[in-house]
């Protein structure tokens, strides 16, 4: 028999792409899912391939240093069977001079690129082709698969959508945001998998790093320590301020990795994860599970302590099995790119068992203590007095509020917020706690029969003034004698405060026995509007004084000040490769015009990138800015036309619009 001479071969990346749901990461590269079998043909000159006569095998290898031992290099001959364990080859047609051969990987593979290399021989004779590279990604339709998710919603969600909302605002008024993580873009791969060979345990021991790919909560644990080395001191908000706009995640990921950034990376590297939202987030520099806050009699901060409450703080959760754990801790784990401690010497949170969280399971891997302080510190504010002595006011159930998601399939709220912790006060969650050397009940707020709270008349829009109340309940059978004093600043998200926008300070509040007291304060738009942040957060702080005990009760109030609503209209049939014309249009709120106004707009598999429409004249007051933008949809199915408004007084405003778009008549 002459040699066996392979001439061309074909890696279908076209039809694995479809079969491997990576079709979207586009047809000029093999991407396909472990433990999945995907075929190639080879086509041989001379003669065809002979069973029994000519012998076939193939080589992968990926990382620097491929060793079998490592799992990083894998030899193997063409079998009549596949074989589970390793990798395997196996004959599924031949027609002619072609070949057809499923390929598949086992469960276990490392992801990441690899070479792929065919070897034939007939008798003594052989030769070698390297036929090209493939990339391997986790495959959480596997039942094997280490991020395997049995449903197929949550996995069309959890890794295959492009597009998510973020949650923001306050606990009292949660905003959604339209994010695009845009996993499936052009060299988002090849970013990811750089990221993965820059990371710093790579540099030290490239062999070590790639033989522990095969393994989520390694890649989770390297992946958050990136991303976080990227952002620390440059924040989305910094990129904002730098012309990039804070709408997604394939721009950042070319330039700097902020927080979306790692879901992004996660779900194009096969990881089902998702972006989860904490209200009134704590961060407890300490570890005692306690926040403590310093204010003066006018309710102005001291920042002598380093402990915060954020607003709100975003983290992932990725769903992997954790089987270097007991069982009962696989699925969701909490992964956080912006942690504001070290975990073993590094900038990294996680993977922490989401369940491991809620059972108080402290000891556990990874970074349990830190998140679980996040949803469950206590906060103590101290009043300190003019002569330099402090009062005490607790507050055991305001951290970790309505801990939120994007629902499955549809664009409402799913809150999650009892997945990590027992209701409060039920007995549950005194065992939690006892588990987590934390007496919680030692710190339940005293009752003296006084009570604050801060009430809002109506929504604050921007642009308006608004009213807040401070509401005072005398529930005893004494009259009390009392100082309130009001302060209002503006605020940013992570709990930093500017200046002071409204004041009250009354000497005199008498209360009756039973009686409910309701004291307003004015917060007027000339006073907040030149200090606003981006955040549009106000926070209102109510010392209340009782003369003669002495003892101070305090209330804090974040107010979301209401942006303007984007308004888009689609005109045209929304279809693949047709024109459409999207029309959007903003009213100007306030009572100066805006100069320097921009739109930027973007939607994945709907815009060609970002598109930028600057408006050559200012907007009047109670004007509207509006243009027209055409575009081509590039992908049929459902898109979301995300748009950024900025100007000079007016910045951040977003809105979006859904898109379906029908596929090309064939």
């Amino acid at each position: 028999f002459a040699d066996l001479v392979l001439e061309t071969w074909d890696l279908q990346c076209e039809r694995n792409g479809r079969e491997h749901r990576t079709a979207d990461m586009g047809c000029q590269q093999l991407v396909v899912r472990r433990g999945q079998p995907f075929t190639i043909t080879l086509h041989f000159s001379g003669r065809s391939y002979e069973e029994g006569v000519d012998k076939l095998a193939f080589n992968v290898e990926t990382g620097p240093c491929p060793i079998e031992t490592s799992g990083t290099r894998s030899h193997f001959a063409v079998t009549d069977f596949p074989e589970e364990s390793g990798w395997s080859a196996v004959v599924q047609q031949q027609d002619g001079d072609s070949l057809s051969v499923s390929l598949c990987s086992p469960t276990s593979a490392r992801v990441g690129r690899y070479s792929l290399t065919v070897e034939t021989s007939t008798g003594y004779q052989g030769s070698s082709y390297h036929i090209g590279d493939f990339v391997l990604l986790f495959n959480a339709w596997h039942p094997e698969d280490t991020v395997f998710l049995r449903d197929e919603d949550e996995r069309c969600e959890y890794v295959l959508s492009q597009q998510g909302l973020i949650y923001q605002g306050t606990c009292d008024y949660i905003t959604s945001t339209p994010w695009n993580f845009g996993q499936f873009e052009d060299d988002i791969l090849s970013i990811c998998l750089k990221l993965l060979d820059t990371n710093p345990k790579f540099l030290r021991d490239q062999n070590r790093d790639c033989s522990r790919r095969n393994d989520p909560v390694y890649i989770g644990r390297v992946v958050s320590a990136m991303v976080t080395v990227q952002t620390r001191g440059s924040t989305g908000r910094e990129l904002c301020k730098a012309g990039v706009p804070w709408n997604g995640s394939c721009a950042n990921l070319g330039l700097h990795l902020t927080l979306p950034c790692l879901p992004a990376v996660m779900r194009c590297l096969g990881i089902p994860s998702r972006v989860v939202t904490n209200y009134n987030s704590a961060h407890d520099t300490n570890g005692n599970l306690v926040i403590d806050r310093y204010l003066s009699e006018m309710g102005e901060e001291d920042r002598r302590s380093r402990d915060m409450i954020w607003n709100f703080h975003c983290w992932v959760e990725s769903w992997m099995a954790r089987p270097d754990l007991a069982s009962g801790y696989d699925g969701w784990q909490a992964l956080d790119p912006t942690p504001q401690e070290k975990s073993e010497g590094v900038f990294c949170c996680g993977p922490a068992p989401v369940r491991a969280i809620k059972e108080g399971d402290l000891q556990l891997k990874y970074d349990i203590p830190f998140v679980f302080a996040e949803v469950n510190a206590d906060v103590v504010y101290w009043v300190v007095q003019h002569d330099g002595t402090q009062k005490k006011s607790t507050h055991s159930s305001v951290v970790g509020k309505n801990i939120s998601t994007k629902s499955v399939g549809r664009d409402s709220r799913e809150d999650i917020t009892h997945t990590y912790k027992y209701p409060e006060g039920s007995e549950k969650e005194r065992e939690v706690f006892a588990k987590a050397e934390h007496e919680k009940s030692s710190l339940r707020e005293e009752d003296e029969g006084l009570h604050l709270k801060i009430k809002l008349s109506e929504g604050a829009n921007i642009g308006c003034d608004f009213d807040v109340f401070a509401v005072i309940n005398n529930n005893s059978d004494t009259e009390r004698a009392c100082r309130l004093m009001l302060c209002a600043r503006t605020a940013s998200y992570n709990g930093t405060v500017g200046p002071q926008c409204g004041m009250k300070d009354l000497l005199n509040v008498t209360l009756a026995p039973w009686a409910e007291n309701r004291v307003p304060l004015r917060i007027l738009y000339e006073k907040y509007g030149e200090s606003l942040t981006q955040d549009n957060l106000i926070k209102v702080v109510a010392l209340l004084t009782e003369y003669q005990t002495g003892d101070v009760i305090v209330a804090v109030r974040d107010v979301y000040i209401q942006n303007p609503e984007i308004k888009i209209r689609i005109l045209g049939e929304p279809m693949q490769k047709r024109k459409l014309v999207a029309e959007i249009s903003l009213v100007n709120p306030l009572a100066a015009p805006l100069n320097n106004c921009v739109f930027l707009v973007e939607g994945t598999g709907l815009t060609d990138g970002q598109q930028i429409k600057e408006l050559e004249e200012p907007v009047e007051s109670q004007a509207v800015a509006k243009f027209r933008l055409d575009f081509v949809p590039s992908q049929a199915g459902l898109h979301k036309l995300m748009v950024d408004f900025e100007s000079d007084k007016l910045t951040g405003v977003k809105g979006y619009r859904n898109v379906i778009i029908a596929p090309q008549p064939k």
